[in-house]
């Protein structure tokens, strides 16, 4: 092969040298997609998602564009990458494990229970951040990537995603709040391959013009074919080096599901592959490998030619290098560009120290005699907690409810953010500030939050707590996710806003998403507590139900919130008492009140998290117990439970009386709001209702003894 071609320059020949190589790493990632198939607990593989990405990925992470540590990838400052279409992790495993983030032999009995590979990407894969999988949330991740690294250390924020992912509503949350907030850090790649699950070779949703869309958004985009290396290189290019203009970047990579397999039974979304086509796929792909690396080096060999030629094939040499392709030198000094993958580099993560630092002494202090709400509680806190540069908030539009905004804006405004009417949106931004080790709050109404999202963010906090447990895991302790979500206007506080925002269901729902622990407030003095409880770290994930109106405040000075434990506010000599938890309890005490003037002992406790212990201890006293909740019986349904686990209190159940907003039948129902006052009358929670309900129970004579 001879080079004739008169005023190019060195650069021209150097990128057409580099085009030739990664087209090597194409070839290697694709033959370890096969062979992960082959050697996967179900023979499966989703293919053309996997394929269609894999151009795009081996540009990404062998062009030279990212900045990464793999030693240690949760160093503060290092470029970060997320693959939203998480479908596509065989190509990314490849990927990893020949770049040293682990051993190639995760790659074999991927799928299976056993294994760390498993057919979406999470935190237990060593160098990958969040779990994906579940559609159109890896980008909002990546975002919240972006804003933290607009920040001090800067760094840049990578996605991938599919063009199926861009029918799902959060995409587009992600997509407006970037644009308007001039992430030009965030560089995003669209797999365009025009296929889906139903329908591989075309959109169940036609799509519209992408480049016109992003645009429309305030986006830089790039329309690239992405059946070759050159265009997906030329604009991540010119993102990483060009200048920045307060745009966010998107490439969209226009393909075809399966693109680069050799087989066309590789082109559908998910494929279980017989043996007999792996092998004979394995074998075309080793060819066209093999004709790759004889097509570099004819081009390689030619350099020589040119008169700085020498200093052309040296770069080169060391471009291979660094994409862990040997460069032995043959006897015609041809390159061998064997593959070399690893070795392992990724280390076990520093252990995280995620204690937040202030002043205790700035604390409000409460005046025993007034009401506070709950939003003005944690307006002056944030203000003293947000000294730690660790503290971050996001709210959706409903700041002024939380009180987060105006605490930790009076600190610093770049971590008080508000994302407008996308509560999917706030809560991928909050995952992406706590996967950075930040102390992370999010807020809005109760009934708002994202359940599809929350139940992934808790798989990935889980994943991370697997690996920091694990004897050979990569992250270690502190790498858990600290995210409180401050739900406001719990129970019956939405009072007269409408049937679809009252938060009496919130948390018997969201009580079945693992890691996630729920504490409803019932005053001032427990508000700042339970806050300096999370400035401790490390608490993961929280749901805390806040009321939204000033409440008296129950609690001393000196009281100490600590989760799963109840707190005895009245203690009986023995008639009965009741269990709440949020405003229930100052109407539980009001109704104690009266009681005693009937005669009766009643004592009453405060359930902000639950007491399982306390709660077993009350049902087997003999006491009439009345747990009395302004909800769908949280309380109730982790006391049924809980006495079933440790069989105990069965006996007993007789006991037990519930005022709460279940239906007649006892079954889970919304409501319709109200002022304050006509909801408690309406489901018997009034003092007087509770103090006459009691009274009867006591009369009837019924008891579990």
């Amino acid at each position: 092969m001879t080079l004739r071609a008169p005023g190019a320059t060195g650069e021209y020949f150097l990128r057409q040298g580099l085009l030739k190589l990664l087209a090597i790493k194409d070839s290697d990632v694709r033959l370890l997609c096969l062979e992960q198939c082959r050697d996967a607990i179900d023979k499966s593989l989703h293919a053309g998602g996997a394929f269609s990405a894999t151009i795009p990925l081996v540009a990404l992470h062998y062009g030279g564009f990212m900045n990464v540590d793999v030693a240690e990838p949760t160093r503060r400052g290092q470029d970060l990458f997320v693959l939203s279409k998480g479908h596509a992790v065989a190509a990314l495993a490849a990927i990893y494990a020949d770049l040293g983030y682990f051993d190639a032999s995760v790659l074999k009995n991927s799928r299976s229970y056993a294994s760390m590979l498993n057919g979406h990407p999470g935190p237990i894969l060593p160098g990958v951040q969040v779990a994906t999988g579940p559609m159109g949330q890896g980008l909002g991740v990546a975002q919240g990537f972006a804003v933290a690294g607009k920040m001090s250390p800067r760094f840049d924020a990578y996605c991938l995603t599919g063009d199926g992912e861009l029918q799902e509503g959060p995409i587009w949350e992600a997509v407006m709040y970037a644009g308007q907030k001039h992430l030009d850090n965030l560089c995003v790649m669209v797999d365009r391959n025009n296929g889906q699950l139903d329908m591989a070779n075309r959109m169940v949703f036609p799509m519209p013009e992408l480049e016109r869309v992003f645009t429309s958004f305030d986006w830089q985009v790039h329309q690239v074919d992405a059946t070759q290396f050159d265009g997906v290189y030329a604009a991540l290019e010119a993102f990483r080096y060009g200048p920045r203009n307060g745009k966010p970047t998107a490439i969209i990579c226009h393909g075809m599901k399966g693109h680069g397999a050799l087989s066309d039974l590789l082109n559908r979304h998910k494929v279980t592959v017989p043996d007999a086509v792996i092998e004979q796929e394995l074998t075309l792909q080793g060819a066209q490998r093999r004709d790759r690396v004889e097509e570099f080096n004819e081009f390689y060999c030619s350099l020589g030619n040119l008169p700085d030629g020498s200093a052309l094939q040296d770069t080169l040499r060391e471009s291979a290098g660094r994409m862990h392709l040997d460069t032995a030198r043959g006897p015609a000094g041809a390159l061998s560009l064997t593959p070399m993958m690893g070795p392992v580099l990724t280390v076990r993560a520093p252990t995280r120290h995620k204690r937040v630092q202030y002043d205790a002494a700035q604390l409000p202090r409460l005046d025993r005699s007034r009401q506070y709400a709950a939003s003005d509680i944690v307006t002056a806190a944030m203000k003293v907690f947000a000294t730690d540069a660790a503290v971050v908030s996001i709210d959706s539009d409903l700041a002024t409810t939380s009180g987060l905004e105006a605490g930790i804006a009076a600190v610093d405004q770049r971590r008080a953010l508000n994302v407008g009417v996308a509560e999917a949106n706030m809560m991928l931004i909050g995952e992406a500030f706590a996967a950075l080790g930040h102390q992370t709050w999010v807020s809005t109404f109760c009934p708002f939050f994202d359940w599809k999202v929350m139940r992934r963010i808790a798989v990935g906090h889980q994943e991370r707590l697997e690996s920091a447990s694990a004897r050979d895991g990569w992250l270690s302790d502190g790498h858990g996710l600290d995210l409180t979500m401050l739900a406001t206007a719990a129970n019956f506080e939405t009072r007269t806003n409408g049937a679809t925002h009252m938060g009496n269901d919130d948390c018997t729902i969201f009580d079945g998403v693992g890691h996630v622990k729920i504490i409803d407030v019932s005053c001032p003095q427990q508000m700042l507590s339970l806050m300096r409880w999370i400035m401790e770290g490390n608490r993961g994930l929280l749901y805390v139900r806040v009321m939204r109106t000033p409440s008296p405040v129950l609690y001393d000075a000196d009281y100490a919130f600590d989760f799963g434990k109840g707190y005895v506010l009245k203690q009986s000599a023995g008639d009965a008492v009741i269990v709440s938890s949020g405003r229930g309890v100052h109407e539980a005490l009001q109704a104690a009140a009266i009681a005693d003037e009937r005669g009766l002992s009643v004592g009453v406790v405060d359930m902000p998290s639950i007491d399982d212990s306390l709660l077993l201890d009350l049902v087997e006293s003999g006491k009439v117990v009345c747990l009395a909740e302004q909800n769908n019986g949280f309380i109730l349904q982790n006391l049924l439970k809980v006495a079933f686990q440790r069989r105990r209190g069965l006996d007993h159940m007789s006991n037990v009386m519930a005022i709460n907003t279940l239906d007649a039948n006892g079954r889970p129902q919304f409501i319709h709001s109200g002022n304050y006052e006509e909801l408690i009358e309406a489901f018997g929670l009034t003092p007087s209702a509770i103090a006459a309900a009691i009274t009867h129970r006591m009369q009837s004579g019924v008891s579990g003894d």
